[in-house]
């Protein structure tokens, strides 16, 4: 490709937090549900300068909290494609979890001309292997359990009223995309895909993540950590190592 990079290193959908023009290769990181790009800023700390990090504001967050949230994956997929065009003037990578891998692999589908080297999809099963469990559509005390039952969020938060009744509607929003996403099929990729589960993790099982396999024609690995869902809070520094080396090839 030929494009060239936005003038400025912000923009509403993509966060570019430690700048680097002469990286090797972008990791774009796509957060899970409730989340937000800022979670990946100390991934972006660590891997700069050598590689270049850019995370995915989805709208209904922080600075976004004030714009419609965006209920559909597919839909987000789509809206995230054009903002992304602009960096791909070198090799990337994909990085999502949970809600944010079914992501990466939507927008990695729909951008077949980038230099797409490798997708890792973390804390997710497979697109064959859809769930849902209906927690859209819970109130909001059952919903705020299942956040904490994950540990994907700090407790300050999940105690503080007034910052859950600005949180909860993009949550609800990630929520209802993750579990009615349903994969339409269509050609595989042609990069390689990592898998990263935590053992402990409920919502994705080794059998369930195995599928992946599936959606590529090139290498698979499926990497099994100790830990929950949000197992890489507590290993941050091995599937940091393992990106690493990925990128480096």
């Amino acid at each position: 490709m030929t494009l060239s990079p936005p003038a400025l290193d912000t923009s509403a959908w993509i966060r570019r937090f430690h700048p680097a023009p002469d990286a090797t290769a972008r990791l774009v990181c796509f957060p899970h549900a409730g989340g937000s790009a800022s979670y990946f800023f100390p991934v972006s700390r660590t891997l700069s300068p050598r590689f270049e990090v850019l995370g995915v504001q989805y709208p209904g967050r922080q600075d976004r909290r004030h714009e419609p949230c965006v209920g559909d994956l597919v839909e987000l997929a789509e809206l995230i494609v054009p903002q992304l065009e602009p960096w791909l003037d070198r090799p990337v990578a994909f990085f999502g979890h949970s809600l944010g891998a079914s992501l990466a692999f939507e927008v990695a589908r729909r951008l077949p001309d980038a230099d797409l080297t490798h997708l890792f999809v973390s804390g997710r099963s497979a697109p064959t292997c859809p769930r849902d469990e209906g927690m859209h559509l819970v109130d909001d005390h059952r919903l705020v359990a299942d956040l904490a039952r994950m540990s994907g969020t700090d407790a300050a938060v999940l105690g503080d009223e007034e910052i859950l009744r600005t949180v909860l509607p993009a949550l609800r929003s990630d929520y209802r995309a993750a579990e009615t996403y349903r994969y339409r099929p269509g050609p595989p990729l042609n990069c390689p895909i990592t898998a990263l589960i935590g053992d402990q993790d409920d919502q994705v099982s080794e059998a369930e993540a195995q599928p992946w396999a599936e959606r590529t024609t090139g290498a698979f690995t499926l990497k099994v950590f100790p830990g929950g869902h949000f197992y890489l809070n507590d290993h941050s520094a091995a599937v940091l190592a393992l990106i690493r080396q990925q990128l480096i090839r």
